[in-house]
């Protein structure tokens, strides 16, 4: 059992959750909120983290990219503990957990909408699995060629945290998409320090990320772009809707965000890197939380 909780890696899912949190604060703001919506989008958003984490498990060490050399943040099948036929099954496994709990999910919030809705809604949720396979899994992973970002960006902020408001509120606000962009930003930082992390092997097994294709000290630039756009995204959101004290509540999150980016500055090896990956997942929850509670009182 520790071997699978290893693989779905628990550090990530506080990242996965801060776009459903967001979207909730947001729609509990606007005086529509509902608790069965809510968990039901934790469910169906934590089936699609672990989903994704036990295909990019299989996939790396499938491609090659995960290989013998890899001594920090080792995966479950490329060290033989859980084998590729159980990978396997489990991928399915939370596929169909995935669909089960998306399709429920989107009957309690859009059973009173129009048909239009309900199938757009259905098919963002078919391409989220898809996507969450198809990041290292196949002919021509996706993330091997430096689009994960953009992926991580549409699905852990906008779709996210748009999708989330709309299912509580049948509503869109455009502003939204600012604090939908620092969740983004701020998911995209995640993959952003894991991908610097492993530059090295990746060079070597031609995985095409973005820091491999940028280089470290670039890569290092475009971690400040990440972070600062993100909280700047905020700050605007903010100005344009609020005037209160405990509005700007989130701030508190800023001196752990330069931590962050001075840590990956000066970070030279991937055991020094590392530790940020879990620091900048449970930084993001916190801002998540923090603005929330600046929305709702």
């Amino acid at each position: 059992m520790k071997h699978w909780i290893s693989a779905a890696r628990p550090r990530t899912l506080p990242l996965a959750l801060s776009s459903i949190l967001m979207g909730s604060f947001l729609a509990a703001g606007s005086h529509a909120f509902s608790w069965t919506i809510f968990w039901l989008a934790v469910l169906t958003t934590t089936f699609l983290q672990i989903l994704s984490n036990f295909a990019n498990d299989y996939g790396d060490t499938v491609s090659g990219v995960d290989t013998v050399e890899r001594t920090v943040a080792t995966r479950a099948v490329q060290t033989g503990v859980i084998t590729r036929e159980q990978m396997t099954k489990a991928i399915i496994l939370m596929s169909i957990l995935s669909f089960i709990t998306g399709s429920w999910l989107i009957y309690e919030g859009l059973k009173d909408t129009s048909l239009k809705t309900i199938l757009t809604f259905f098919g963002i949720g078919i391409l989220a699995i898809i996507a969450a396979i198809t990041y290292t899994v196949g002919k021509r992973p996706y993330g091997y060629m430096g689009f994960g970002d953009i992926s991580v960006l549409i699905f852990f902020g906008w779709v996210g945290v748009l999708g989330t408001y709309y299912l509580h509120t049948h509503e869109f606000n455009w502003l939204n998409l600012l604090p939908a962009t620092s969740c983004g930003l701020f998911a995209v930082g995640v993959l952003n320090i894991n991908n610097i992390r492993d530059i090295e092997s990746d060079i070597k097994t031609g995985k095409n990320s973005i820091p491999v294709r940028l280089g470290k000290d670039k890569a290092v630039i475009y971690h400040w772009f990440l972070l600062i756009g993100g909280f700047v995204s905020a700050v605007i959101y903010t100005i344009l809707n609020h005037s209160e004290l405990l509005n700007w509540i989130f701030l508190i999150t800023l001196p752990l965000l330069i931590k962050i980016g001075i840590g990956i500055s000066k970070g030279r090896t991937p055991a020094q890197i590392d530790p940020f990956l879990k620091v900048m997942a449970l930084t993001t929850l916190l801002f998540v939380i923090t603005f929330g509670i600046g929305q709702v009182f």
